[in-house]
């Protein structure tokens, strides 16, 4: 295995794991919530479960997003990217909001917040890309 090939890898690992923790949320906000929010449940112990198994998922997903996304931009030399920066900062304010939103569940506003932040973190990573 070359090195090209070893930074692709680490760029697959990246991508999947965006797509897991967007992804994630695409289906739990315009699916899961919609579904589960009439339910009879008055504790919602169902929604709650999925809650949790998803948070557990991205708290992995991020995690590989954090390493693969340090060496990557260590090794591509882009940490005086502007478009890095950008995409630092959005990161930084989806892990605030998301530690309100756990605090705050009720709070629906915050997921639509996280939603579209990480939606433009994703687009400033195809522009890091393809810029």
């Amino acid at each position: 295995m070359g090195e090209h090939d070893f930074w692709q890898g680490v760029l697959y690992l990246h991508l999947l794991a965006m797509a897991f923790f967007v992804g994630g949320q695409l289906v739990f906000g315009i699916a899961v919530v919609p579904i589960l929010r009439g339910d009879p449940d008055p504790e919602r112990t169902r929604m709650r479960a999925i809650a949790r198994r998803f948070g557990y998922g991205s708290l992995a997903a991020l995690g590989v997003l954090f390493v693969t996304g340090w060496a990557m931009a260590s090794h591509y030399e882009l940490w005086d990217s502007s478009t890095l920066r950008w995409k630092l900062a959005l990161v930084g304010a989806v892990i605030g909001l998301t530690i309100v939103h756990l605090r705050r569940p009720k709070l629906h506003a915050l997921q639509s917040a996280i939603l579209l932040a990480s939606l433009a973190i994703v687009w400033l990573g195809v522009e890091l890309v393809t810029g």
